[in-house]
């Protein structure tokens, strides 16, 4: 009878442990229908007069993001181990999502395989960035960055989000 102060005690935070905590089930969401793909930019907006650019590739898949961003300057912004002759390039992964005509990105700089990169050459740390969408097709879709730079990047491959 001295241990059933103990007991009860136990049996109670063995039962809220056990129906406390669940996982959370494996389910993506659907994402924007008309950004599921691979889109590109082929020829930055006023490259030839910025001292620094960047193309972007985006993947959409279902509420997924992926991110190549391959930079361009001429002059030196990180030390010369780095600057790689003025071209590399940056990986981030993460989620969007599209709430009216702006487009939300909410990444994480990577490395190339996308596993997440913590030191090294470049930026690090999150990638986040607001774009407005100033029109999109079923091939063709322009952006509008917060420095009000365009990007227009054209659908190099559809993915259907299962």
């Amino acid at each position: 009878m001295r241990f059933t102060g103990k007991v009860v005690f136990f049996g109670c935070f063995l039962f809220l442990g056990i129906t406390a905590c669940k996982f959370n089930p494996n389910v993506r969401g659907k994402g924007t229908a008309y950004l599921q793909g691979v889109w590109t930019e082929e020829k930055a907006a006023y490259q030839d007069q910025l001292l620094q650019y960047t193309r972007h590739t985006f993947t959409f898949t279902c509420d997924s993001f992926y991110a190549v961003l391959k930079t361009t300057a001429r002059v030196n912004p990180y030390p010369d181990s780095c600057f790689s002759n003025g071209s590399w390039t940056e990986y981030a992964k993460g989620k969007y999502l599209v709430r009216n005509d702006t487009l939300y990105i909410n990444a994480t700089f990577t490395h190339a395989s996308f596993k997440q990169k913590l030191s090294g050459c470049y930026r690090i740390g999150q990638y986040l960035q607001a774009f407005l969408i100033k029109k999109h097709s079923a091939d063709t879709l322009r952006l509008l960055n917060m420095q009000h730079v365009p990007i227009t990047m054209d659908l190099k491959e559809k993915i259907v989000c299962h």
